[in-house]
């Protein structure tokens, strides 16, 4: 009994953070006075070398296949410019690491 007792208890330790994934979240932008009217006009990004770009923004981003017009490095083999509101970005094409961020003045 001792040692069912012992086993039922472990398993639920370990399987609590487990379903504590499983559960939907909530995301901060969903609560009440939190969000894009918070944050002011425009998108809030947070880019940055190292960082990575959501794949939301890589898609609406447009490629930069003319980098020299833009007064551009030659991006390294996997990375891509991405124009992305009128910012541009570098970045790998597999994971969406950040090499380069060059921001818009607004």
């Amino acid at each position: 009994m001792k040692r069912l007792l012992v086993a039922t208890t472990v398993l639920t330790l370990l399987a609590a953070p487990i379903s504590a994934f499983a559960q939907p979240g909530r995301h901060d932008d969903h609560r009440p006075g939190i969000g894009a009217a918070m944050r002011g006009p425009g998108p809030s990004h947070n880019w940055r070398k190292g960082g990575r770009i959501g794949r939301d923004d890589w898609n609406r981003g447009a490629r930069v296949s003319d980098y020299g017009r833009y007064h551009l490095s030659r991006p390294p083999r996997g990375y891509e410019w991405r124009r992305v509101d009128n910012n541009y970005v570098l970045a790998a094409v597999a994971g969406g690491l950040i090499a380069s961020v060059i921001m818009a003045n607004q």
